[in-house]
């Protein structure tokens, strides 16, 4: 096995945050194409939008293991090998038009991106100590934020010169790209090796998950990005059919989403020192606040500027309540900091992907006070697990 050399540090650790945006990128790049995709595939909307959820659950669950086995089996062997797969599904999908493999690939996407993420994460923590790895690891959202920001803004161009497959062949050869990086200066640097004691994995998640602060995290973390999700997921044919935008256009929107989750992230950071329930309630209620606002405003006045003044504000709020839980979660439990941010990533994500689909195909979103409608049933959602929380005096 190939072992880490320190001479390749700064390369090996910018191509460890090449590869963290991964999971936003490979949700978010190719939904300016969903209305050319469903005539593509001869499906309904929900038809595209299930291939999100597909990647999301998969994902999700994988999360829940893939810390235990890059603890037990090495990082870099399956780094390498989950890329190549990575590479190889996405020309696969931009080639076979059917959609049951469409489907069966973002599945195999989800399970691969869950082990790159983990272990490159895990990478860091590998070669850095101290005040170096805290830098590093301060670093590791803002630069995962890219991609929900820049994917949709980017498709968007793909989209109107190249078509849907475009999205796929480029990130296809953006995992090629890492894959060379990976082998020609990358290593396993993984200290030592962890057994693989199935009797106290299962002790450990037990603890983590029976905790109530946590669990209940899991659920307020979910509703808030789910908002985000909602969007993504219907953005396209709000801007591309209810208002008749090109899918630049809804590029340029999804750009405008993403950058409100990224202030509300900083926002929380500048805020870390304030009371915890206090922040989340304060975000919450604007929530709450801002939903039945844009439903009011839609009924009477329907703009694309509108429109995308209330996502932003929306998705400041959901970035702040999402940073402020998530940096509570990773913390929570430092003697099993692995297992927590396995579960934390992973359950939030799974959470995220049931509400989002189940409440846009319940609604079928098509404009601004549908949209509305499902933002406050998020806010609400959140709402009641802020109430719990209060009463049971934890956090």
């Amino acid at each position: 096995m190939k072992l880490y050399n320190s001479k390749y540090e700064k390369i090996s650790t910018l191509s460890t945050f090449i590869l963290i945006p991964l999971s936003g990128l490979v949700t978010d790049i190719y939904i300016p194409s969903f209305p050319d995709m469903q005539s593509t595939f001869n499906t309904s909307a929900a038809g595209i939008q299930l291939t999100l959820s597909c990647f999301l659950i998969s994902y999700g669950i994988t999360m829940f293991v893939a810390g235990s086995l890059v603890d037990s089996y090495g990082r870099y062997n399956i780094v390498l090998g989950a890329l190549l797969l990575f590479a190889l599904s996405n020309f696969l999908i931009a080639s076979v038009h059917n959609l049951l493999f469409l489907y069966a690939m973002r599945v195999l996407q989800g399970v691969l991106t869950a082990f790159i993420v983990v272990a490159k994460r895990a990478f860091l923590v590998d070669i850095y100590t101290g005040d170096k790895l805290k830098h590093y690891m301060g670093l590791l959202s803002v630069v995962w934020s890219l991609g929900p920001i820049t994917a949709p803004f980017l498709g968007g161009y793909l989209q109107s010169y190249w078509g849907w497959t475009s999205n796929f062949y480029f990130v296809g050869f953006y995992a090629l790209f890492s894959f060379s990086l990976e082998w020609i200066f990358c290593g396993e640097a993984m200290r030592g090796v962890h057994s693989f004691r199935i009797p106290i994995i299962i002790k450990n998640y037990r603890k983590v998950l029976g905790t109530s602060d946590f669990s209940l995290g899991l659920f307020v973390l979910g509703t808030s990005y789910a908002m985000v999700l909602i969007f993504g997921m219907t953005a396209p044919f709000i801007i591309e059919e209810h208002f008749h935008f090109s899918s630049i256009v809804t590029g340029y929107c999804a750009l405008i989403s993403g950058l409100g989750l990224f202030v509300g992230g900083m926002l929380a950071k500048f805020l870390t020192k304030k009371p915890l329930l206090a922040k989340l309630r304060f975000g919450n209620l604007a929530q709450c606040f801002l939903a039945l606002l844009m439903f009011i405003v839609g009924n009477f006045f329907s703009s694309i500027y509108v429109l995308m003044l209330f996502v932003f504000a929306m998705h400041i709020c959901a970035g702040f309540i999402y940073n402020v839980y998530f940096t509570f979660c990773l913390t929570r439990f430092p003697e099993n900091a692995g297992i927590s941010s396995g579960i934390t990533s992973g359950g939030a994500y799974l959470i995220t992907s049931v509400l989002s689909y189940g409440t846009v195909n319940l609604l079928n979103v098509n404009n601004q006070s549908t949209l509305a409608i499902c933002y406050f049933i998020m806010a609400a959602l959140t709402f009641s697990l802020l109430l719990i929380l209060r009463k049971i005096s934890i956090v």
